[in-house]
């Protein structure tokens, strides 16, 4: 499979393992990324780890639409690959998002192996949803709104009963062990231990980081409690390139009532003819965009953030279009709003933007392999070029699967299925958690500047406060291992958003409205935080770069 792409000339130094390894394979995060790679890599001995009980910590749990994959009449892997480029407003890898699109049919069917329960019409046929940005009806789905909570059940099934895979729940991912430049295994924290407890280390001759998104860096989030970015700030102290941070999706549909996360109404209803209001009933983004309520998701939370903020209030009205349906077409946004009190076949519902997905992440290419030897990533931790700077709707679960199986055969090539007990090693920790009060008001200090300085819409003052504060809470976290990594990866969505002086996709400067005519990826290392220039054209091909093989050798080349 040929990695000779933009995404991955931009990025370079993916590492070649340079011999056949024998041992564990230690996948991180236990979504339907981690899940699918551990299954594939069977019979090799995979230990997965869950920082929670399985399907309890995983942003793919809670999936709403579903897969998109071009399995309907007259559709195409061309046609999706084309809608995937048109949404990533410049930056999507046309190579990455062929590849994809064209695995995506296939890995469908994969799933199905596993028990998936697609919904199908009488005839047999996927019955498909359209949401937006997407030019036909691909998108595959269970019961509705409930396609995440499916796959997963069927995946852990199969996981729990496939003998070599080891399970350990329960376990957060801290840090990376690192030897002679190769990660060779992973720090981590038991959930339910003292704050004061050691780190236990398991080794691995491959890490897979499979650990999701950012949202709980933001004060209103889709996202599980373990969305926090930490494997993004362990990578990059472990000398990984993080790619693209600043592209932080917001939903523009999240249901506007108290609670943390904010439940979500699927995108799939206004595929369904859904509409978005004001407080006035006017369906405000017909005068935007000719698509209306299937406009790309960016410019759809913007316009909700905007009549928010101008006092006239956003909703969804499911009343005409799907009205007594609701309960049986959409069973999981019917009980969420129900239990908040709506009754969404009568009423409207309260809406508001909240951080859903991160376009951004660890570097790779598509074998999922990083610029640290030893190291890959997969699913939404990673950053592929596939999404670009929108990610176009339930392409999500669709690129954890396809590389997922990518990152199986590639680490299967190179290690030898030796069984091996779990052994987790001790090892003293410096420094502790802070106070658990301090803590708490910390962690809730940084949420709120993310989502009001780093959050739907930016500028460069806010931008440099959210870094001073940033500092702030580094300086009175101690030795708190979790708030520096929350803190790490905040100032690097922060800085890449602070560098882009432009508008593009997810990524929006009132200060900087145009966007550029040069299509650039962030590229940043650890040592580049203190940096202005961090963001390298794409356009051009680093100097010096040579292909061997189909794949980009060379020392990633950061501007500035």
């Amino acid at each position: 499979m040929t990695q000779s792409s933009r995404h991955a000339g931009a990025v370079a130094g993916f590492k070649d393992p340079s011999c056949e390894l024998s041992g564990r394979i230690v996948i991180v995060g236990a979504g339907l990324a981690g899940l699918f790679t551990a299954l594939r890599l069977a019979p090799r001995p995979v230990v997965l780890i869950a920082a929670a009980p399985l399907g309890q910590g995983a942003s793919s749990t809670w999936a709403q639409g579903g897969i998109a994959a071009a399995v309907g009449e007259g559709d195409t892997p061309e046609a999706h690959a084309a809608d995937t480029v048109l949404a990533g407003s410049g930056l999507v890898d046309k190579e990455v998002a062929r590849i994809i699109t064209e695995a995506a049919p296939q890995r469908i069917r994969e799933l199905l192996s596993y028990g998936v329960p697609f919904d199908r019409d009488l005839a047999g046929h996927f019955v498909l949803s359209r949401e937006a940005a997407h030019s036909a009806k691909r998108v595959v789905r269970v019961s509705g709104d409930r396609t995440g909570a499916a796959i997963m059940q069927a995946l852990i099934a199969s996981a729990r009963a496939t003998p070599s895979i080891e399970i350990l729940e329960n376990y957060e991912a801290k840090d990376l062990e690192i030897r002679d430049g190769r990660v060779t295994g992973v720090r981590l924290l038991r959930n339910d231990g003292p704050d004061h407890a050691d780190y236990e280390v398991i080794s691995g001759t491959a890490v897979v980081i499979a650990t999701g998104g950012v949202g709980k860096l933001y004060a209103i989030t889709t996202n599980p409690a373990y969305s926090r970015g930490e494997a993004l700030a362990f990578a990059a102290r472990a000398g990984a390139v993080i790619a693209d941070p600043e592209f932080v999706q917001f939903h523009p549909t999240a249901i506007d009532v108290p609670g943390d996360p904010a439940p979500l109404a699927t995108e799939a209803l206004r595929g369904e003819g859904a509409t978005l209001v004001n407080r006035a009933g006017e369906r405000f983004l017909k005068a935007l965009h000719p698509d209306a309520e299937l406009a790309p998701r960016d410019l759809v939370a913007r316009a909700v953030f905007s009549e928010i903020a101008a006092g006239r209030g956003a909703y969804l009205d499911c009343r005409k279009t799907i009205g007594l349906r609701f309960p049986d077409a959409f069973p999981g946004v019917y009980q969420k709003c129900r239990e908040a009190g709506l009754d969404p076949v009568n009423d409207l519902i309260p809406i508001a933007p909240a951080a859903h997905y991160h376009m951004g992440g660890i570097a790779t290419d598509m074998n999922g392999r990083t610029t640290v030897e030893g190291l890959w990533a997969v699913g939404e931790a990673a950053c592929t070029g596939l999404h670009g700077a929108n990610r176009l709707a339930s392409n999500s679960l669709l690129e954890a699967i396809v590389v997922g199986g990518n990152v199986a055969e590639d680490i299967a090539k190179i290690t030898t299925p030796t069984k091996l007990p779990i052994k987790l090693t001790s090892l003293m920790r410096e420094g502790s958690n802070v106070e658990p009060t301090l803590r708490t008001a910390l962690i809730k200090r940084l949420r709120r500047t993310m989502s009001g300085e780093v959050g739907v819409v930016r500028e460069q003052s806010g931008l440099h406060h959210a870094l001073r504060v940033l500092r702030e809470v580094e300086d009175q976290a101690g030795g708190d291992i979790t708030l520096a990594n929350i803190v790490l990866t905040s100032r690097l969505i922060t800085t890449a958003a602070l560098n882009r002086e432009e508008s593009r996709g997810a990524h929006m400067r009132s200060d900087f409205p145009d966007t550029s005519p040069m299509a650039r990826h962030s590229l940043l290392r650890l040592t580049d935080l203190d940096k202005t220039a961090t963001i390298t054209d794409i356009s051009r091909q680093p100097d010096g770069a040579t292909l061997t093989n189909g794949r980009l050798h060379q020392s990633c080349q950061m501007s500035g």
